[in-house]
Formats: structure tokens, sequence, C-alpha cells
């Protein structure tokens, strides 16, 4: 029985948030000086990283954070130090390092752990296809083989498979049938070496944020290209126009340029704490409560900025009113003027807009909503409300860095990018590609490439591991659209709400139980510790 072998634990899905788990749990370990077997369950080299984070990622794919705000502390004894000591040479503090840079710190902070972590680590390369409840704990199951039993797991899986949604499932069976080129935005490796027999080519990229600005670097710098003096010089090896497009149609607002603009939003001490007192009770009442009170907490920081650096902060209650109810919606076109209006706002050069500066305090209250937010029993209706109100800022809060901003309006001087199709274009498939409509103009694209994150929405999902757990009760949603229930240590809730114990789930899927989850702090923050003490707590239990 687990009293009478040494406490296992599995972990399946080793990328930062893994890896966060496995140093709090090192921590709480040692301070109750507890032996602890780990195996961790990640087919991707080398642990820690993630796909996200591979060191061998191509070298143009950047953080859409500058040094200055990446905080995530390392364990105590931690031979690494801080992400900005480790690296070298010494990087500025409005740098944004690449992410391939990130993924050596994080691959160096797993063998930290492994060595001097004081857990018992053995690292598996299966990729796991169930769950199940023996007698003796869970079982972990890859095709034939069983591993197991484990007293504890942990699923940290991050972006699982989906269905495609209607438009890319017509796409796939249109690439399927005539051999149109579709492709993936990730891996970005992948797509920079596929992309250098596109030279000259239209390539289509479906999504205008994040992961737009990765492709659209990987298809120009990654292809020989380079900018100098504001300008795009053509390599004669890259796609010969790249053509953008998403819903809205409009970029990402970058972020402040420097630490002296970006310290313009920062909001006062008691503005944050009476937004932590606003966000703890807006996260167990109802929505119009919860609206609200966050509004009250948000407007009064909002409005004493736009006071000093700002347009006039009488349009503000107007500005959030309209975001609530219907976030993301509110910037009009053309998508280069807003293009220009965002590196503006950015190098400090106009004055910033009551959007702007919204979304702005709001990054800065990231880690203050997690706590207020992921410790409550969020109403369903409530969480759909603010996880939809947080995500629509994201086209400021998680812009990109204002160089980006400006090498997308270099190329689109330059005539390899057009935003004149960015507004949800009419789009038809023809021959062996497909054909973009908008404002009476076309344009024909020999290849499309998918930069859409799908939504946390279990119900879309199709990894046999998840969809598993969902058949047997033990994983459900939230509500529908939104991804797995989850008690605040990152235990689930079954069908019943019932608590399943010792199974433990982090991350992006559970999105409605918790919020702002795609954050790389967050892999690091406190929903890591209170798994690690939840892990703590029932083995002392089962221990007597």
């Amino acid at each position: 029985m687990a009293g009478k072998r040494a406490t296992k634990i599995a972990v399946v899905g080793f990328g930062p948030r893994g890896l966060g788990a496995l140093e709090a749990l090192a921590e709480q370990a040692a301070s109750d000086a507890m032996a602890l077997n780990v195996d961790l369950f990640e087919p991707a080299f080398p642990p820690g990283a993630g796909p996200n984070f591979d060191p061998d990622e191509s070298p143009v794919c950047q953080l859409n954070i500058p040094m200055r705000d990446i905080d995530i502390r390392p364990p105590r004894g931690s031979r690494c130090g801080a992400f900005a000591d480790w690296l070298t040479p010494a990087p500025g503090p409005d740098m944004f390092p690449r992410r391939r840079d990130l993924g050596r710190y994080l691959a160096a902070r797993y063998d930290d752990l492994r060595r001097d972590g004081g857990l018992a680590l053995r690292h598996d390369t299966a990729a796991i296809d169930s769950v199940e409840r023996g007698g003796d704990g869970w079982m972990l199951r890859r095709g034939p083989q069983s591993f197991g039993p484990y007293d504890e797991v942990l699923l940290t899986l991050g972006q699982p498979a989906v269905a495609p949604d209607e438009q890319l499932g017509e796409w796939q069976t249109h690439a399927a049938e005539t051999g149109a080129v579709l492709r993936q935005a990730y891996p970005a490796w992948k797509l920079q070496r596929d992309a250098a027999g596109w030279t000259g080519q239209t390539v289509a990229i479906r999504g205008l944020a994040l992961s737009a600005f990765d492709v659209i670097r990987l298809l120009t710098l990654g292809q020989g290209g380079r900018f100098k003096n504001g300008r795009y010089i053509n390599s004669g090896s890259e796609p010969g126009l790249l053509v953008p497009f998403s819903l809205e149609g409009l970029p990402p607002f970058p972020k402040p340029e420097t630490a002296a603009l970006d310290a313009r939003f920062e909001p006062t001490e008691a503005e944050t704490d009476a937004f932590a007192r606003a966000i703890s009770s807006a996260s167990e009442a109802t929505p119009d409560v919860a609206r609200a009170q966050v509004s009250g907490a948000l407007l009064a920081a909002v409005r004493r900025v736009l006071d000093k650096v700002g347009d006039a902060s009488d349009d503000a209650a107007d500005w959030l009113d309209r975001e609530w109810d219907d976030p993301g919606s509110q910037e009009t076109g053309p998508a280069t003027r807003a293009l220009d209006a965002g590196i503006a706002m950015a190098e400090g050069r106009v004055a910033p807009s009551a959007g702007y500066v919204f979304g702005q305090v709001w990054r800065k209250w990231q880690n203050a909503l997690r706590r207020g937010y992921n410790l409550a029993s969020t109403p369903p209706e409530t969480a759909r409300m603010l996880v939809a109100f947080d995500e629509g800022l994201k086209r400021y809060s998680y812009g990109p860095p204002v160089s980006a901003s400006r090498e997308l309006a270099a190329l689109v001087a330059a005539g390899v990018v057009t935003l004149d199709f960015t507004a949800d274009p009419v789009i038809s498939m023809t021959g062996t590609g497909w054909t973009l409509a908008a404002n009476g103009a076309g344009v024909e694209a020999d290849v499309m490439v998918d930069g859409v994150l799908p939504s946390p929405d279990l119900s879309q999902v199709r990894t046999p591991l998840i969809t598993g757990l969902i058949a047997q009760g033990r994983l459900c949603a939230i509500s529908d659209g939104l991804a797995a229930n989850v008690v605040a240590d990152g235990q689930l809730l079954d069908r019943d709400g019932h608590i399943v114990p010792g199974l433990g789930f982090l991350g992006r899927l559970a999105l409605g139980s918790v919020i702002a989850a795609d954050s790389l702090h967050d892999c690091f923050g406190q929903a890591s510790v209170r798994w690690a003490r939840g892990v703590i707590a029932r083995n002392m239990q089962r221990r007597n």
C-alpha cells in the first residue's frame, strides 16, 4: 500500500510550469525533511524549457517581456541565480531576450534541481496516453507500457491538440486534396526551414497577435533579411509578400520602450491595495457586482495617470464600460494607423490613449489579479466575464517590444508586408492556394500559415490523456467554453464537484478556475507553491 513504500510523484509535461512546480516542491520537502521520488514524463529535450523556449529554437524569436520585468526568482541555493545575472553578455534592462536563451537558462535550473534539489528525479520521454486510478494509487499508461503506482500526479501539459475550427478544418481538407501549403507557426525552426522554399511567393498569416510577429521575423530575418537605419534590406530569399489578417484586423500595441516611460503607468501602493481587495471580493460576486468593484479600483488609477500624461480622463469611464460590454472591440482601423499610433505611444512621442493606459496599469496588476482570483471559488458567469476582460486587454498588456512594431512598419514601407487585408477578409480556396479579398481588392496566397492559439475550451481538446479523464468524469469544465474546474491547490474537481485526491492540473487548461495563466511568471508563482504545499500535507497524512 501507499503507506508502506516511498512516496512517488509523477509530473506529466515538463516545461517551465512543471519546473516551477518541482522547484516549489523541493523547497517544501526540504523544510519538512521529506524524501520524494519523482518521475517526469516529457518527450521534448531538455526538460524544463518546453517547446516555446527550446534552446534549439530560431534565434529570431524574442520574448515579449523586457529584462526589467523578468522576475522568475530562482529557488534557495540555486547556482544559476537570476536570469539577468546568468545571461552573458549582461543584458540591458530594456532588452527583450531571445526565447532560446531563456530555454537554456531553464534547462540549467533543471540541472540544478536534479543535482541539488533533494528530490529523486527520473526523466522518461514517454508521451502518456492515460491516467487511471488503481488500488495502490494512480497508474499512467503509454500504449502497453504502465508506470506507477503514484501517490500524486501533476498534469502540466501546455497546449494539447484540439479539433480545428470550421475555417481551419476546411483549409486542412483543401491542403490534403490539392497539395496547398498549410503550415503551423510553431515549432518556429520548422517554419523557418520550410520557408526557405517560398522565395518570391505570397504567404498569408492567420492571426495578428504575438505569433504573427514571430512568423514575420522567421520569414524575413530568418531568411537572411536585415534591418539597417530603420529600413528593411531584402536578402532575395524571403517570400515576395506577407499578408497577415485577423478578425479584428489590428496589431497589438507595443509596451513602453524604456523603464522611465513604463514608470509613468505604475500604480501607487494604495491603488494596488485597493485593487487587491476589489478583485478578491469580485471573484466571488455576481457579474454586476464584480464589474462595479473592479471598475472602481481600475478607474481611480487610470484617471490619475491620464491626468498626468494622457488624454482627458473624462473619457475613461466610457471607454471602460464599452470594454466590459465587448472586450477588445474598441479600436478601429486602418491597421497602419493603429500600428503608427502604438509606436508613438510606446516611444512617448504622443500622449497615451485611455485604452493604452488601462492596458499598462492592468499589466502591472497581473500578480495581484492572480492572487485575488485564483484563491476564490468564482461563479461561472463571473469567471467568464473576468476572463474575457483580461483576455481583451491582452492587446495592450501582452504587447510586443516596440522594436518589433517598428520592424513591421519598415516591412510595410518596403512592400514586404501588406496590412490592406488585415480586418477579417473574405477568403476562398482556389487551385492550390487561397484568395483574400477586402475593400474591393484581392490577393492570391500560395501559402497559408496558421498563427492562432486555440482556446482552452475542454470540449475541443482531442489529446487522449485529456479526453480519457473527461470520460472518467474526473476532469470537467468550470463552464461551457472555459477550462478545467480545479481548487486553489490545483487538484481537480470531478463531475460531482468532489476533489479528485492527488490529481493536480496546472496551467492554461484551467482557465476560468485561474486567470492570467499564459504568463511565464505564473509558472513560477503561487499556484505552484500551493500545489507543493498540498502534496506535502497529503503525504504527511498518509505517513501518519
